[in-house]
């Protein structure tokens, strides 16, 4: 609900800081991927929309941290491998093996078995161990946060502005 009114805006920071997993990386990238293909008009208006409708035309980066593990360790892998933006901040922690619920046991407790790897297209194992490093490290200075700063975001916000007035993302009349 966040992402589409973001369609019109000149660039795109995607945080997935303390991102403890989960499942929509793939969503999500797909979605950030599309880029436009042609562009829609409409008579006696000055509207323009993308083809598709969703893809974005402007830089991105996306800001990652040390408390980020699973699917937030799996995100800034791929959306590098995508070639979508930098990476902004500290090395995620790496780890991405998943874990299956093989029932309860006698005492109330649990058994969890690793079963879910991430590979390379080589075959090759991936972040696991490890983490994704940044392209941009930016150390989270707890004095300007705790004074309301942002480091990291700054630091997007920054190389974002760098990208822009580079290559100013053309939407056509």
């Amino acid at each position: 609900k966040w992402f589409y009114p973001q369609m019109r805006k000149d660039g795109l920071v995607v945080d997935v800081r303390a991102n403890g997993g989960g499942n929509v990386s793939q969503m999500i990238l797909r979605r950030l991927m599309q880029r436009p293909m042609g562009y829609g008009y409409q008579a006696h208006s000055d509207w323009t929309e993308s083809y598709p409708q969703t893809a974005f035309a402007g830089p991105m980066a996306a800001l990652i941290s040390e408390t980020s593990a699973s699917d937030g360790d799996i995100f800034p892998y791929f959306f590098r491998a995508a070639g979508l933006g930098p990476l902004i901040g500290k090395r995620s922690w790496g780890g991405v093996v998943g874990i299956t619920d093989h029932g309860r046991l006698l005492d109330g407790g649990e058994v969890y078995v690793p079963e879910f790897g991430m590979g390379g297209l080589g075959g090759e194992w991936i972040i696991e161990g490890y983490g994704v490093d940044p392209d941009i490290e930016v150390i989270a200075d707890p004095g300007k946060i705790a004074k309301g700063g942002d480091p990291e975001l700054e630091r997007a916000i920054e190389e974002l502005k760098k990208d822009l007035a580079a290559n100013p993302p053309v939407t056509p009349k």
